[in-house]
């Protein structure tokens, strides 16, 4: 039996033979990256890319890893081919994230006192993991953590694990031991959060708070209506190695820099002022009237405030790292007006257009023309109930 269900819903059964699970990329808008260093930022699940995650049972106790035909391929047919394929499709494939995943997902349930229903012997309870994914590569649109977390939710389905014995909100943490524990990839909590749950999310990552609540933050729901409207995502088919961002920066966060904390603690008032302008409607709707050149003064202040966040991680990791492709993507949309912010640690940008989609024709074309992709925006599902955001007084 097979599930396809798009959500990333699994089931559970002794006939199963097949278990198909899907998590959708994620893009940050506003905060990142400070979800790595105790601030606050906003994302959204985007269902325009997706990984999925397929455990086929064997006849024996035997578990295997099937490599990518494309992204796990030791083959090539001329050194030029290597070259590109790798250039364009990175180093590294899905195969270390699927066994890395795999080992984590043991070891936490053996630690947690979590029983293993299906115990492999020789006549069965093996099984094959391979994947897939449409996730442009090294965008930092969340691809890794996309393709650890549909393999999570089929290994618990699988071993009969439930939401009792692993609860959602230790989801996150698991998928990110897999990344930076197993893997060493840098990362924080915020891409796991949006793609455990869903929909958008804001995040608070106060330190003290996650302290006293098993590591886990503060989140709540936004509701998806609320967002800039219309949004784009626009990426490179070429982009720098996602993660390098991270280089030297953090480092210098945990020897106390100056700068780097100053400039990190406006980094996350972009996710504090950013949920207070989403949710202005709800609260001063007046202001909505108010507009300037076509465009209300919420809009102006998103686009804005999307173009400050960019700005100042610039100024923390630096031109050499972001690269020229991440910092022309940014340009193009703020040449015709547009808000712009990295959805991650680079290759990709979310884009806000204020004028609406005349306005993001123009960019599409300008985009095009320096080999750059724009697609709209399709904001994923809600997958697990959260509380309404709302703002302090």
């Amino acid at each position: 039996m097979e599930n396809n269900i798009s959500d990333g819903a699994g089931i559970s059964s002794k006939a199963v033979q097949r278990i198909v699970h899907r998590t959708f990329a994620r893009s940050g808008l506003f905060g990142n990256p400070s979800d790595q260093y105790g601030g606050q930022t906003i994302a959204f699940s985007l269902e325009n890319f997706y990984a999925e995650v397929t455990l086929t049972s064997s006849e024996s106790s035997a578990i295997r890893i099937q490599p990518h035909p494309v992204y796990d391929s030791t083959e090539y047919a001329s050194l030029q081919e290597l070259v590109v394929r790798t250039s364009t499709e990175g180093l590294y494939g899905g195969v270390r994230l699927l066994t890395a995943a795999v080992k984590r997902f043991a070891v936490y349930c053996e630690k947690s006192n979590i029983p293993l229903l299906r115990v492999p012997t020789e006549s069965g309870g093996g099984f094959t993991l391979s994947y897939d994914t449409n996730v442009p590569r090294q965008t930092g649109l969340a691809g890794s953590s996309a393709i650890i977390y549909s393999a999570i939710k089929c290994l618990m389905d699988w071993y009969g694990v439930d939401e009792t014995m692993l609860p959602y909100s230790a989801h996150p943490q698991l998928v990110l031991s897999v990344e930076a524990g197993e893997l060493g990839i840098a990362a924080g909590l915020q891409d796991r959060v949006v793609q455990v749950y869903g929909g958008a999310v804001h995040m608070d990552f106060n330190s003290e708070y996650m302290q006293a609540h098993g590591g886990v933050g503060r989140y709540s729901r936004i509701d998806t209506s609320l967002l800039p409207q219309p949004l784009y995502i626009m990426y490179s088919k070429n982009p720098s190695e996602s993660g390098k961002v991270h280089s030297g920066v953090k480092e210098r966060w945990m020897a106390g820099d100056p700068q780097v904390r100053s400039l990190m603690s406006a980094v996350a008032e972009c996710g504090d002022e950013g949920l207070r302008l989403l949710l202005l409607p709800q609260k001063i709707r007046q202001l909505e009237a108010e507009v300037t050149d076509g465009k209300s003064r919420r809009d102006l202040a998103l686009v804005d405030l999307m173009n400050r966040n960019a700005d100042l991680r610039r100024a923390l990791f630096g031109d050499g790292v972001l690269g020229s492709k991440n910092l022309r993507m940014v340009e193009l949309a703020r040449s015709v007006g547009a808000g712009a912010n990295y959805t991650g640690s680079g290759g990709a940008v979310v884009v806000f257009c204020p004028e609406g989609d005349s306005q993001g024709e123009v960019l599409a074309a300008a985009a095009k023309a320096e080999g750059f992709t724009l697609e709209r925006v399709q904001v994923g599902p809600e997958r697990v109930p959260l509380p309404p955001a709302a703002v302090e007084d």
